[in-house]
């Protein structure tokens, strides 16, 4: 019986992470992009430039298939909370519950209204009333990240419950919302997502650059995300370095798997090429150590002391091997993203004429994309084996449900998530390629 149960819990886990991943290819260009065709629209109505409201067009058709895949996949994201995780749902309902009712009918609603507004209103508003219609959507949309960030982020650090007739019940919504856990996890995830856009717009402006085609249109359009990809790349790595002393105080566990550091020690050093051995619980491998830096980046302090992970239990540490190289594979990428940025910078007047450049930042527009994905898969698989750390494992979360009943779910969300893919990239291939049509100013 066990064994039939780690089986559903296996698979189950398996359905949710090609889910998740899956829809989190569409939902950081929704994100940064609403904000930056919200800007293109507001210095059409301000400056009356007509190549703003051509930018805002093009931009706007791979916003919305990018959108209406997003949305799609992340509806059935959430029905496997009740399919596949029930008993999570029932034991944390009145807390995770809440925060995404909270999203759907402060923030999904809106975006969905006001996306159809601004998708069908070219001829029909002003341009002043349209821009504010995207604006609406671009709120709405970082909005509605920012409470499913929250309720993520309560699974990492749960505050704000009590535990009553076997149920986490929310005792202080505001704690709930304010933790810093919260904070940073939504600060760093928008700030990603921006990063994210910002390689999309300039990778694509940077093929059509190396065609000589639409010249002008595509060098404002790459120096209009330059400047914000640019601080965001920045910021991102900066602000990451926050995670790490609230990580040794929260999730000492994830902290030690990160650097792969077994034992509890002062001036714990970081070492630069380091191979995991979770088995024999030490390093493989472990060259280049930088003296006392992972204690002064967990604790400010080349003093302080570092857990190491054989202070837990073995079933208690995440996977190893998984956090730590899915880590150090974001911060290698997060540094390329400056390096790109800062090089685009110091062309951004010379862009023609710098083809290795523009040729590394099309061939670039898949590595944050993977670079989100490395850091979700930090902040979940380095969480286990708690669903709710601390509090409840992920093996108790699951439904009981039969091996054979989530094996079927999962062969389909692979075949209909492949379609949706294959449709959604390839129409948003299509339209980059093609370029912006020819727009004579749309007034109401």
């Amino acid at each position: 019986m066990e064994g039939v149960r780690m089986d559903v819990l296996m698979l189950s886990r398996l359905q949710f992470a090609v889910a998740t991943y899956f829809h989190f290819l569409f939902v950081p260009l929704t994100l940064g992009l609403s904000i930056l065709l919200a800007i293109m629209e507001t210095r059409y109505v301000i400056t009356k430039d007509i190549e703003y409201q051509r930018m805002a067009k093009f931009w706007g058709k791979i916003f919305l298939i990018n959108f209406i895949v997003g949305i799609v996949t992340g509806i059935t994201l959430e029905f496997q909370f009740g399919t596949n995780w029930s008993r999570y749902s029932r034991f944390v309902g009145d807390i995770f519950g809440s925060l995404l009712a909270i999203e759907a009918t402060a923030a999904f609603f809106l975006e969905s209204t006001f996306i159809a507004v601004w998708a069908l209103g070219w001829k029909r508003l002003s341009p002043k009333a349209h821009a504010v219609s995207i604006w609406l959507v671009a709120i709405a949309s970082n909005l509605s990240a920012v409470w499913i960030l929250i309720a993520n982020a309560w699974m990492q650090f749960p505050v704000g419950y009590t535990i009553r007739n076997g149920r986490a019940e929310l005792t202080d919504f505001f704690a709930v919302i304010t933790q810093k856990v919260a904070v940073l996890e939504i600060i760093h995830t928008l700030a990603a997502a921006y990063v994210v856009t910002g390689f999309f717009i300039m990778g694509i402006s940077a093929y059509h650059l190396l065609k000589k085609q639409h010249t002008q249109f595509f060098i404002k359009s790459f120096r209009l995300a330059l400047g914000a990809t640019l601080f965001f790349s920045l910021f991102v790595v900066i602000e990451g370095h926050l995670h790490g002393a609230d990580l040794a105080e929260k999730q000492p566990t994830k902290l030690a798997a990160l650097e792969s550091h077994w034992k509890t020690s002062a001036h714990a050093p970081i070492y630069l090429f380091v191979i995991p051995d979770a088995e024999q619980e030490g390093n493989r491998i472990q060259f280049w150590p930088i003296p006392s830096m992972l204690s002064l980046l967990a604790f400010h302090d080349p003093n302080g002391v570092v857990q190491g992970l054989k202070d837990f239990p073995k079933e208690n540490r995440p996977p190893v091997g998984l956090t730590f190289f899915s880590f150090r594979l974001m911060v290698i990428l997060g540094l390329l993203f400056i390096l790109l940025t800062l090089m685009a910078w110091v062309k951004r007047n010379q862009l023609e004429s710098c083809p290795c450049l523009l040729k590394m930042i099309l061939y670039s527009i898949p590595l944050p994309y993977l670079a989100c994905a490395l850091g979700w898969t930090v902040a979940e698989v380095g969480r286990q084996p708690w669903i709710v750390y601390g509090v409840m494992k992920t093996s108790q979360a699951v439904s009981p449900i039969a091996t054979s009943q989530v094996a079927l779910s999962i062969v389909a969300f692979i075949v209909v998530y492949t379609f949706l893919g294959i449709v959604a990239f390839f129409l948003m291939t299509k339209h980059a390629k093609k370029g912006p049509e020819p727009l004579t100013p749309v007034t109401k």
